[in-house]
């Protein structure tokens, strides 16, 4: 990320998303604004982080390792996201890396200003809470989906969230057939079951397998199997 200074587009995302009441006029004064292309990395498992950031504008993917290497992807978040947060409230190191899916910008504070706020703690405090608790139960609801409900489903949303215009029509490198087997253990199915799940889908029309990779054709009857659901 590179920091970008313009400050009427600071006033502008804190405007856009409401942020005005959680901030201090100290604070709103150091707000840094920072730029991200796609692919980049905004921040990695296990490094120290001193900020938390405000995502205002484009996609990001959360992702893990496990112990034996695999890198599992977590959750796809559009704005508003706020990502170091939990590292502020317990004080560890970065819990999941974030990658950029799209160009974007984030807005940018220094834990240490955050801490150190005169006034509206409170408000930032209740900010934070929603913040968090949204995440949890987030991530409770994905346990159940994937328990729930039936591989096609979870594949539909999988692929819907993977879009970085909102319209489903983006290529991610994510839908390489070769990523079926990590595809498969993010949807908490076998590599046998998905592959036989994208074949009944590729015969129907709704996704086409070309040259090694996954496209949506069928957006529509795509958002139908979904049932409402998505990744993020």
């Amino acid at each position: 990320m590179k920091e970008v200074n313009e400050v009427s587009k600071i006033q502008g995302y804190l405007d856009q998303f409401d942020l005005n009441s959680i901030f201090s006029r100290e604070v709103k004064q150091k707000l840094s604004l920072y730029q991200f292309q796609q692919g980049d990395i905004l921040c990695s498992k296990g490094d120290e982080i001193q900020h938390m950031y405000f995502l205002v504008k484009g996609k990001v993917k959360i992702s893990t390792t496990s112990p034996e290497g695999k890198t599992l992807i977590v959750r796809f978040k559009t704005p508003l996201a706020v990502l170091g947060d939990i590292e502020y409230v317990k004080g560890m190191h970065i819990f999941n890396t974030v990658e950029a899916v799209t160009e974007g910008f984030t807005l940018g504070v220094h834990f240490n200003d955050l801490k150190s706020m005169k006034s509206n703690q409170l408000e930032f405090s209740q900010f934070l809470l929603e913040i968090i608790t949204q995440k949890f139960y987030t991530e409770s609801h994905a346990a159940s989906f994937n328990m729930l409900y039936p591989v096609e489903t979870r594949l539909a949303s999988y692929l819907l969230s993977l879009s970085s215009d909102g319209e489903g029509s983006m290529f991610h490198e994510e839908m390489q057939t070769s990523n079926l087997t990590e595809i498969a253990d993010v949807l908490g199915t076998s590599y046998r079951h998905l592959n036989r799940v994208v074949h009944k889908l590729n015969e129907e029309g709704i996704i086409r397998r070309k040259r090694g990779a996954l496209y949506i054709a069928d957006l529509p009857r795509l958002r139908e199997r979904a049932e409402g659901n998505i990744y993020e």
